[in-house]
């Protein structure tokens, strides 16, 4: 039996080299590093500078909606965040009238009259949503040479004035950055604009750094899979042709969505109980017997002296016959009794998702233009173009991560409780603290993580 010995404490991931193949790559003008927030659902964010003169924004990333909003003028919105030790951290709120290259965008109404374009977006986790007016204003961005030019982006956005739901209670206070395949996300926009090619990439790195780039079509090296297209509303969503634990096959056939707004990988069965089963079965430690606090079913205890775990090896096999090995399928969890690890996936209802657990290790291209996935394994520091200095917010009124959110604790209460960087919160300290092998897991956030799928 062939398992990896995956030491609790870190890991060594084989880094391979993304190249350039002449391709045009652009980032954010703060940089192309994204951070993963346990205290902000989770999700990873990263700073983009709008409008002029330009102001900042902490945006979560999420391949799994369209449209880019930030609060602005807003009636309902976060802004401010608090930490465990009082301070107050104000969040940029932006307005249209504050930014000189802000131009309104109007719409027809009945009566012929032009008037602001209104915008509602819905999202799947319980009244969340964010409403206000369509503008459009510049975004700032960099090219990836050596010198580095400055790009000014003509984009469209919403003018969030209205946000409801877990975007009040902890997930994307700042704003969201819809980085899905309709018309109105900013890589489609990049495209049309012919500032990028029509494909963008995200690093997801072990120890919560990740990277983004506009452009990025991946190297020859990269696995892929096609993309399964639906044109009333077009996701990243690619076809499974089969699961592999250890020696156990099974040839199950389903669809999936790669959203980098879920933290968690989500299934419905029979892929989830198969899966399940099917590391139960390999796994070496004993189970756990469920706890109604966390949402994961299958746990197994790890004892006070030991510093490693044996797994069991999980491997997807997607359509076109690549192998896509999951390399972090696991989460620890940290009670007041005893630590357990458990197999991060939950049971859906309904739509299948791979979520930001399964593309730990991975840069994953979404390549628009050729309509397919493309992942290679990465540590997210040896691709070209990124660079290793700490990750830091460009003023001082963007919480900068290491205050937002405390690295090693979170809580699996509800979101309104105490944690670094949680919005307006007064309420005790967590008791149970969730972790991975190399992160922090916010547990019960796990409604919202795959929730930032917006219905149009």
């Amino acid at each position: 039996m062939a398992h990896r010995d995956t030491t609790i404490r870190g890991r060594r991931l084989a880094a391979t080299q993304t190249t350039e193949n002449q391709q045009n790559l652009f980032t954010f003008a703060d940089g192309n590093e994204t951070v993963r927030i346990s205290s902000l659902g989770f999700l990873h964010y990263a700073n983009v500078s709008l409008g002029t003169p330009s102001l900042s924004f902490l945006v979560a990333l999420d391949t799994g909606s369209d449209l880019f909003w930030v609060p602005c003028d807003c009636t309902s919105c976060t802004k401010y965040l608090s930490t465990n030790s009082g301070a107050r951290l104000n969040l940029n709120i932006y307005s249209p009238k504050a930014s000189s290259t802000s131009k309104s965008i109007p719409c027809n109404t009945s009566s012929g009259a032009h008037s602001a374009c209104p915008y509602q977006v819905e999202y799947l986790s319980n009244n969340t949503s964010s409403s206000g007016v369509l503008v459009k204003d510049v975004l700032h961005l960099i090219t990836e040479q050596n010198p580095s030019e400055v790009v000014d982006a003509p984009i469209t956005l919403g003018c969030g004035m209205v946000q409801t739901g877990s975007f009040l209670d902890g997930a994307a206070p700042n704003g969201l950055f819809g980085l899905g395949m309709a018309n109105s996300s900013v890589p489609s926009i990049l495209s049309s604009l012919r500032i990028a090619a029509n494909s963008f990439s995200m690093c997801f790195g072990d120890d919560g750094i990740g990277r983004i780039r506009f452009g990025d079509k991946g190297s020859p090296k990269q696995d892929k899979t096609p993309f399964n297209i639906n044109q009333l509303h077009p996701t990243y969503n690619i076809s499974v042709a089969g699961i592999t634990v250890e020696t156990n096959r099974s040839n199950i056939e389903f669809n999936a969505i790669f959203d980098s707004g879920t933290s968690f990988t989500y299934l419905n069965d029979p892929a989830y109980t198969l899966l399940s089963e099917s590391f139960d079965l390999h796994a070496q430690d004993r189970r756990l017997p469920s706890d109604p606090a966390i949402p994961f079913e299958y746990c197994y205890n790890i004892s006070a002296a030991q510093t490693s775990i044996m797994l069991p090896n999980v491997n997807l096999t997607m359509k076109g016959g690549s192998l896509y090995p999951v390399l972090d399928p696991i989460v620890v969890v940290s009670g007041e009794n005893d630590v357990r690890y458990c197999l991060g996936i939950v049971r859906s209802p309904d739509i299948n998702i791979i979520g930001q657990n399964f593309m730990t290790g991975y840069n994953i291209i979404f390549d628009r233009e050729n309509l397919v996935l493309g992942w290679e394994k990465s540590n997210c520091y040896n691709v070209q173009g990124s660079s290793t200095v700490p990750f830091k917010p460009p003023n001082n009124t963007v919480v900068p991560p290491a205050t937002a959110a405390e690295p090693r604790a979170i809580t699996p209460e509800a979101t309104r409780n105490t944690r670094n960087g949680s919005p307006n919160s007064e309420a005790p300290q967590p008791s149970i603290v969730l972790s991975s092998r190399f992160s922090v897991v916010a547990c019960t956030l796990f409604i919202l993580f795959v929730h930032l799928i917006a219905i149009f």
